[in-house]
């Protein structure tokens, strides 16, 4: 079996929740991705234009920092379930910085995700410029509501992984 890793961003809580029962079903360790400026209530007010998560999705450029000695400790590991709340059909960039931040050569990222609407969108594209070419990235699946260790340990083990 390959040794994994559930590496995840979340802003409000929803997406820490799938993240630690998917560590569960799937026998991983967990990495939580920390900012180093936390996001705030007004920072992710979806209808304000300005709003720190609408600036960052506009502007591709935008990749916040990690918080101070954090990297994405991805040594050692052969696959990383990596999850996120989607913002406007993409990963937030943070995401990018993280995958940045760590050698993912020959590993698959396989993606997961929470989202109040939207699907995964163009995010596999995304974030494909921020890891090297022998990096597999894997559309995996959204997690909303509060899935069951049961249907994810069946969903992981579908992966063939």
């Amino acid at each position: 079996m390959s040794r994994r890793l559930v590496a995840y961003f979340s802003a409000g809580g929803v997406t820490a929740r799938a993240a630690k029962t998917l560590a569960e079903a799937a026998g991983a360790d967990l990495y939580e991705i920390r900012p180093a400026r936390p996001y705030t209530p007004a920072d992710l007010d979806w209808n304000d234009k300005g709003s720190r998560s609408s600036v960052e999705m506009r502007d591709k450029s935008s990749r916040p920092a990690m918080a101070p000695g954090e990297s994405a400790r991805v040594e050692g590991y052969d696959v990383v379930f990596l999850g996120f709340p989607v913002w406007w059909y993409i990963a937030p960039t943070i995401i990018n910085t993280y995958l940045e931040s760590g050698d993912f050569s020959g590993k698959t990222v396989i993606l997961f995700a929470t989202s109040g609407g939207s699907g995964f969108g163009r995010t596999v594209e995304n974030l494909r410029g921020s890891v090297s070419p022998s990096t597999v990235i894997r559309e995996g699946r959204l997690l909303n509501g509060r899935p069951s260790v049961d249907e994810l340990r069946r969903w992981v083990e579908s992966l063939g992984i």
